[in-house]
Parts: C-alpha cells; sequence; structure tokens
C-alpha cells in the first residue's frame, strides 16, 4: 500500500465512528448505527498499534452505548442489547487480529533483516569511488520478505582496469543464490588474473560448468546465466569494452543528454550453455567520453508492467536527461519503476552505474 493511502487509511476507524455517531443523530430510533461501530476496530486491527486499537475498541462500544441510550424509547430494546453484544465481541475479535498482524509484521521484519544481512554478504555495495570512477549500485527485491535472488553484480579495480559484471541466474530461491555467488566469486579471482575479458567470460563458463556437474539434474543442462561483462582500461585511455552473455544491453548517457544502447556486435548465448552451442567470444570497445554515465541492469527492470501491461522502457524514460551522478541516476530509477509497476515488480532488479569524471 502506497504511504499515502496508508495515511488516509489510518484516519478511516475515527471517521467510522463518528459517521455512526451522525447516523444516530440523523435517522429514526428504529435505524441502527451498528455497522459503523462494528467495523472501526476491526478496520483499525491491521493498521494501527495494539493500544491505538484497544482505543478505537472502547471509543466504538462509547458509541454503541450512546446509540442505545438515545434510542431507548425503541420498541425493541432486546435488539438493542443484541447490538450492543455484538460491537463488543467484534471489538474483542479486532484486538485478537491485531496481535496477530503485529506478530506477523515483526517476523517479517526479522526476515527482511536476514536477508539483508545475506545481501550485503553476498553482493556488497561497491565503492563510491574506484581508479577515479564514481559507482553505485542498487539491489531490489520483487518480494518484502526476500531481499535476495539470483541477480548480482560486482565492481573490481585489477591490473588490467575497472571490470564488472551484471548477471541474473535463471531460477529463483536458494539454488539461484548459490550459482550468483559462483559466478561472483570466480568472476573476482578471474578479473584480476585473466588478461582480456574474454578469457574472463571463458572462466565464469567453466566455473558454471563444475556448478551444474555437482548440481546434477536438469540443472546440468537447464542451468544459465545471462552476463555482461565491462572494462574501463587502466591505461587513461577513454575507452568501454563490453562482452554481453544473452544478457540486456547497458546504456551509455553522454553529458548533452544523449542516450545510446551497447548492443552488442552479435548475439550470444547465456554463460553455463556451452554444452549446448559454443563459439569464441568478442567484446564490443567503443569510446567513452569524459562525464559519461554507463548503466547495467538486469530484465527485473526491462520486464516490469504497468497495470495495462506496458513494460518498462528505460531508454525512452532517460533519453535527453541529465543527472549529477551514478546515485541520482539510481535513485531515479527505482522511483520510476515503483511508479510504473504501482509498487508490484514480478522479479527483482539488480542496477549498476558508473561515471567517467569530467575533465579526463
Amino acid at each position: 500500500m502506497p504511504p499515502p493511502v496508508r495515511r488516509l487509511a489510518r484516519w478511516l476507524p475515527a471517521l467510522l465512528i463518528a459517521a455512526g455517531l451522525a447516523f444516530d443523530l440523523g435517522t429514526p430510533p428504529s435505524y441502527t448505527a451498528s455497522p459503523f461501530f462494528a467495523a472501526a476496530p476491526l478496520v483499525a486491527a491491521p493498521l494501527l498499534s495494539l493500544a491505538s486499537t484497544a482505543l478505537t475498541a472502547v471509543a466504538a462500544m462509547a458509541g454503541e452505548v450512546w446509540g442505545v441510550t438515545y434510542r431507548s424509547t425503541a420498541p425493541n430494546y432486546h435488539e438493542s442489547v443484541t447490538e450492543l453484544a455484538t460491537v463488543f465481541v467484534v471489538a474483542l475479535l479486532a484486538l485478537g487480529i491485531n496481535r496477530v498482524v503485529r506478530t506477523s509484521d515483526a517476523h517479517l521484519a526479522s526476515v527482511r533483516d536476514v536477508s539483508e544481512a545475506a545481501q550485503r554478504a553476498v553482493l556488497p555495495l561497491p565503492p563510491e569511488r574506484l581508479a577515479g570512477l564514481a559507482i553505485a549500485a542498487r539491489y531490489v527485491g520483487a518480494r518484502a520478505d526476500a531481499g535476495i535472488g539470483g541477480d548480482l553484480y560486482a565492481v573490481q579495480d585489477t591490473p588490467h582496469g575497472v571490470r564488472l559484471i551484471v548477471g541474473d541466474v535463471r531460477g529463483k530461491g536458494l539454488e539461484a543464490v548459490e550459482a550468483a555467488v559462483v559466478v561472483i566469486g570466480a568472476f573476482r579471482e578471474a578479473a584480476e588474473q585473466e588478461t582480456t575479458l574474454e578469457a574472463v567470460a571463458g572462466r565464469l563458463e567453466r566455473a558454471l560448468q563444475r556448478e551444474g556437474r555437482r548440481r546434477g539434474g536438469l540443472d546440468r543442462f537447464e542451468g544459465f546465466t545471462t552476463a555482461v561483462l565491462a572494462e574501463i582500461p587502466a591505461n587513461g585511455r577513454p575507452a568501454l569494452r563490453v562482452l554481453n552473455r544473452g544478457h540486456p544491453a547497458p546504456l551509455m548517457l553522454t553529458p548533452d543528454g544523449g542516450l545510446r544502447e551497447l548492443a552488442p556486435g552479435a548475439p550470444a548465448l547465456p554463460l553455463g550453455m556451452s554444452e549446448v552451442a559454443s563459439w569464441p567470444d568478442r567484446s564490443d570497445e567503443t569510446f567513452l567520453p569524459a562525464g559519461s554515465l554507463l548503466l547495467f541492469f538486469t530484465d527485473g527492470m526491462t520486464e516490469a508492467r504497468d497495470f495495462r501491461g506496458r513494460f518498462y522502457d528505460p531508454s525512452n524514460r532517460l533519453r535527453g536527461r541529465r543527472f549529477p551522478g551514478p546515485d541520482a541516476l539510481l535513485d531515479t530509477l527505482v522511483e520510476d519503476v515503483a511508479r510504473h509497476t504501482g509498487g508490484a515488480s514480478a522479479d527483482d532488479m539488480a542496477l549498476l552505474a558508473v561515471q567517467r569524471p569530467m575533465g579526463e
């Protein structure tokens, strides 16, 4: 529930009680406002604290007692007593419901804390500055109780330049997290040792093949990871090398508001599918202007849909816009995707932004 709607909903119990009192005052004695008074504590139970729910229950009971007293000349006294008992029972049920909801919220908060700790361990935030580059990353889980899945990112300063990976492991749950850990671990080792992105991709391919054999079953033949590898050379040359293995193409935002999609020169299968087909990897090199922002992301962003089923298109949303840095870009994207989906994303989303400083 969006925060403005939630804040408005918190006033609903008080509005129901006020409506009940107004109904009692404005209608003949044969009419009853009990539904208003019974509904107030039930609405308060999932939205308010235990103390506020109890206060609402007391106010509802007081309103009902006042209504019974106000209608004391009504011919059916037994009906009034029944209505009072109904509100009393509903108020007790509301207190019980509030207790259950608060316990569930505490459990959910505990699960979220654990998942956030796991996320920080598997996907630590990169430094804000690395080898002169400004860097920012975000991980947005599709579910509130699951902070991490198979989406991954990593950035590393190596003797060959700053190297990074953004990827998406097939599947969900713990197996996807395990595969993500394998990919990140292999990348960190290979990024330091291998002289080319092609060799790094080869190391990742072999690591996933070993993981597939360890798991056995379908994962040996169907497990794969889409990934994009990138390198900004260490010699200060304003260049960017990108090797794409079946992953959404990154975007380059230039200081003048221009936008370019860094699509691969030739399509390639995801990592982990060398048993299906294989061919030599080839990276694509492009000029990286000073002040440019690079945006890497997983398909959780491009497959986010609005209520009409329309996909989110980052190119259309970002074209012509300027951002002071990577953090501003990612904050804008996260908020924009949430607005596009109404806060109901179906998939996790990993974002990584890198900016080459002006004047270099």
